[in-house]
């Protein structure tokens, strides 16, 4: 689904160049639970950003479903961005001028989806996530995890290919945090590709495979069990 070879990033003011990834190379395939971890500088972020083609690397190769997304024009990354990747944020990223449904209906409409097919959508992610109760109300009336399951909600109703999760716990007290990787967790099990950057080792015991990012670089890669315990106790 996602190969990724020699890819950097550099950075350029007048007077400094900074180096934020420097020839990684990395392969998802579809259904994967993959989490990125490392320090502040490391590149993970930088990276996450470019998959999510938020940003463009400098060099090297990244091809989603097989097309190059290196040295895409802008409204073709925003045509591959909408059809196929939906975002999970640390803060939410919510509006809080619009309710549930329709922070979550949001980009169907983006995407010009009929009204009846918008609300059947809405309807149907809702009580998949158990928020169908909540779509009249307000962002700023819900707990966080439970804010944080709407912007799930919404990162899902285009059917994306692949989610990106960028800290999707970093605003949570730890009950309403090990609800969202849980709910990560059963995504994955549905089959949901899942990228996820955290700066915590609990977070990142729930996927297949962590990768530990350091100055640019893949330092190393490691598979994790928990993820299996996780299915087997839920």
């Amino acid at each position: 689904m996602i190969k990724i070879k020699n890819l950097s990033k550099v950075f350029r003011t007048e007077e400094i160049e900074t180096k934020a990834l420097s020839d990684v190379s990395l392969t998802i395939n579809q259904g994967d639970f993959i989490s990125i971890m490392g320090a502040s500088g490391s590149g993970k972020s930088t990276l996450l950003n470019i998959v999510g083609l938020l940003d463009s690397a400098s060099s090297g190769s990244y091809q989603l479903l097989d097309q190059e997304m290196v040295g895409l024009k802008e409204k073709q990354k925003s045509k591959v961005r909408k059809e196929n990747i939906g975002f999970i944020f640390q803060n939410f990223n919510l509006i809080d001028e619009l309710s549930v449904y329709d922070n979550i209906e949001l980009p169907l409409i983006y995407n010009k989806i009929p009204a009846a097919e918008r609300k059947q959508k809405v309807e149907a992610i809702a009580e998949k996530l158990n928020i169908s109760h909540r779509l009249k109300h307000y962002p700023q009336q819900l707990s966080g995890g439970q804010q944080q399951r709407v912007a799930v909600a919404r990162a899902l109703i285009n059917d994306p290919k692949i989610i990106l999760a960028d800290e999707p716990t970093g605003n949570l007290d730890s009950k309403n945090g090990n609800e969202v990787m849980e709910l990560l967790t059963d995504l994955h099990a549905n089959g949901a590709t899942i990228l996820m950057v955290t700066h915590s080792d609990y977070d990142a015991s729930f996927s297949q495979k962590t990768i530990l990012m350091k100055d640019g670089i893949v330092l190393s890669e490691k598979t994790n069990s928990r993820n299996v315990d996780v299915l087997i106790t839920s």
